[in-house]
């Protein structure tokens, strides 16, 4: 988080706790919102053994999912009430795989660049320890209400 923080909008909120937190894999997978700011969000994933790869070892497809998530929560960051935001999905994911996760987790996403109806967020995955694990980019599409005639 940066020293000139933006609080969320109400909506942009919404979206993040009610929506991709609470989603049905996030929550399965334990994640957690550490702390939001518009285009900065930190998440949390404790260590269990049931995600695990071989003993010891966060899977990598768990990891994957922790940056998507984050990413996700940070392209909402940025969302108002006002915006008529629907929905959105991932449409790129890239992930490198830097050291074993031996433990809890935490990712920083930040968003680098934002539109109306897309994002570009970096993922940087540390440990507790503060070792980088993985640094992932997410590309996120944002849609919107379109109007009728």
């Amino acid at each position: 988080m940066t020293a000139t923080t933006q609080a969320l909008d109400p909506g942009a909120r919404a979206w993040i706790e009610g929506v991709i937190a609470a989603s049905p894999v996030g929550k399965a997978l334990g994640i957690k919102i550490v702390a939001a700011e518009v285009d900065c969000v930190r998440v949390g994933l404790k260590f269990d053994d049931e995600l695990t790869t071989v003993p010891g070892v966060i899977h990598g497809g768990v990891i994957s999912t922790l940056i998507d998530i984050a990413g996700a929560a940070a392209s909402a960051s940025g969302l108002t009430a006002a915006d008529g935001a629907t929905g959105g999905a991932t449409s790129h994911l890239s992930v490198t795989y830097l050291a074993p996760a031996l433990g809890d987790l935490e990712a920083v996403a930040t968003v680098v660049h934002r539109s109306r109806s897309m994002t570009q967020s970096e993922v940087a995955v540390r440990s507790v320890g503060g070792d980088l694990v993985a640094a992932g980019q997410v590309s996120s599409r944002i849609f919107h209400e379109t109007a009728r005639s």
